[in-house]
């Protein structure tokens, strides 16, 4: 299935638009190639379904393969829609940029001047965090507040009201230190400024203009739609459907939950890449796509910077950049490539979904934009000898402790040449999931490959990058999450 890109009536682009003179332009998709790849690799890496959106020349091809649920064995169709978990930053943060556009804010308002009720327990930090700070995770608030407040149409005040006790990962402005709790306040935000709830701004200021009849935000939404089941299991095995379909909370909408066919999300890419168009103007495209911090964890996402909802990729030369969603056994990608016009989603319902996008993107990226993705992450086959002893320690954020000890202590070998790393769920989150023991590789001197991370997350390891904040802190990242040293 291919769908022409074109806003005509608002003096957008057609399929003939300008996306550059390298990559992709004068390349046919052979849709019946790409068929076959997208079943042979959804196989191999065990998942049950994906769906597959490839903007190509100004066209929208879509792809299905696989079962919405295993269960019944109802078939993937283009028209299904999958849960795009923290892809929904994404849409959150182009409604921000839009009010930005409106003159009824700046990227360097302080959310406290618009949100009152806003407040952390240090009161300097609830003064000067700014919309740029939460747009780009760089104001320091944390990710693990797992908060439910509730189905009715204050549920976003009430998480705000509740996350004023909630301690800073870092303090704003010294580290990025990916967090979901910074996005639910800019859904609030955009309630407040808007008059409407945050799943009402969407549709009225994001779905409707750019004809995304197949997104959503609520549940009950998504059954007018074939809509994909969450399946859980061990790798290498076909997972079973999960027992919930989603346990995310509604407050959590800004931060994780979007509903998508992948075409629509590819249709958002699309009017990015065309630099606006019914939604945004180009200077808040390009400030979007503006990089605001560097990441020292390049690997949890790909990152190698951070701009305003964006995660900016650096492909040996090429920018370019995308997010990734995760939600309850759905995986979800997004990268758009602007030399090339092109953009790629891939909307997963479980199995080794990350082994998927990866082996699928590395052939779709080289064929249609020149791009060369790196080489799964993993030691080297002759790791470096690396003094642990300044690593050891625990470490601390809101509703995670982590603890660096030595390896095998207690066996015989506690002579410092290895790390072991605990990571455990604590106060509200502790019921989130059993700690996590996990053996630590060394990459490089500040950088580990933790094993058994599982490869739906992190392909075969989990990256474990010891860092410093600005203000001299050491500290670790844990899926971009920084976690200060206290011991």
């Amino acid at each position: 299935m291919a769908t022409n890109v074109q806003w005509t009536e608002q003096g957008g682009w057609t399929a003939d638009g300008d996306w550059g003179s390298a990559g992709s332009q004068g390349r046919t998709f052979d849709l019946a190639r790409w068929q076959a790849r997208l079943d042979e690799l959804r196989r191999r890496h065990h998942v049950p379904g994906a769906s597959l959106a490839v903007l190509v020349n100004g066209r929208v091809h879509e792809l299905a393969s696989g079962v919405l649920h295993r269960g019944t064995g109802v078939e993937v169709t283009t028209d299904s829609v999958f849960l795009a978990g923290s892809i929904a930053k994404v849409y959150t943060a182009t409604v921000v940029m839009r009010l930005i556009d409106e003159g009824r804010l700046t990227l360097d308002t302080r959310v406290a001047d618009v949100l009152p009720e806003f407040a952390t327990p240090d009161p300097v930090a609830t003064r000067t965090i700014t919309v740029r700070q939460l747009l780009s995770h760089t104001g320091g608030v944390t990710n693990d507040f797992n908060y439910d407040g509730g189905r009715g149409d204050d549920c976003l005040a009430r998480y705000v009201e509740a996350a004023r006790d909630v301690p800073l990962d870092c303090p704003p402005g010294t580290a990025i230190s990916y967090g979901g709790l910074g996005y639910i306040v800019l859904g609030r935000l955009i309630e407040v400024l808007t008059g409407r709830t945050w799943d009402q701004a969407l549709k009225d200021l994001l779905f409707t203009p750019l004809g995304l009849e197949r997104s959503m935000t609520l549940p009950e939404e998504a059954l007018r739609f074939p809509a994909a089941m969450s399946h859980l299991g061990e790798p290498g095995t076909d997972p079973d459907p999960a027992p919930a379909w989603d346990l995310m909370p509604r407050s959590a909408g800004p931060a994780g939950r979007v509903i998508t066919s992948a075409g629509d999300m590819a249709r958002l890419a699309a009017m990015h890449l065309a630099g606006g168009g019914p939604v945004l103007s180009a200077e808040a495209v390009a400030a979007m796509q503006h990089r605001e911090t560097d990441v020292p964890d390049k690997w949890t996402v790909s990152a190698d910077g951070w701009g305003l909802g964006w995660t900016l990729y650096d492909w040996n030369g090429i920018p370019g950049y995308g997010h990734d969603g995760a939600a309850i056994g759905q995986y979800a990608y997004l990268r758009v490539v602007p030399h090339a016009g092109l953009a790629l989603v891939l909307l997963t319902n479980g199995g080794s979904a990350r082994l998927l996008y990866a082996d699928l993107f590395r052939d779709l990226l080289a064929e249609f934009a020149g791009v060369a993705m790196p080489a799964p992450f993993g030691p080297p086959a002759q790791p470096s000898t690396v003094d642990v002893t300044p690593l050891l320690g625990t470490y601390r954020r809101a509703g995670v402790v982590i603890t660096v000890s030595h390896d095998g202590g207690g066996a015989g070998d506690d002579d410092g040449d290895g790390l072991r790393m605990r990571y455990e769920f604590v106060d509200d989150m502790k019921e989130m999931s059993p700690p996590l023991d996990m053996e630590l590789l060394p990459v490089t001197q500040t950088v580990f490959a933790a094993t058994g991370a599982g490869p739906s997350f992190s392909e075969d390891h989990m990256p474990v990058v010891f860092s410093t904040l600005a203000d001299g802190t050491a500290c670790v990242y844990v899926g971009m999450r920084a976690t200060p040293k206290i011991d």
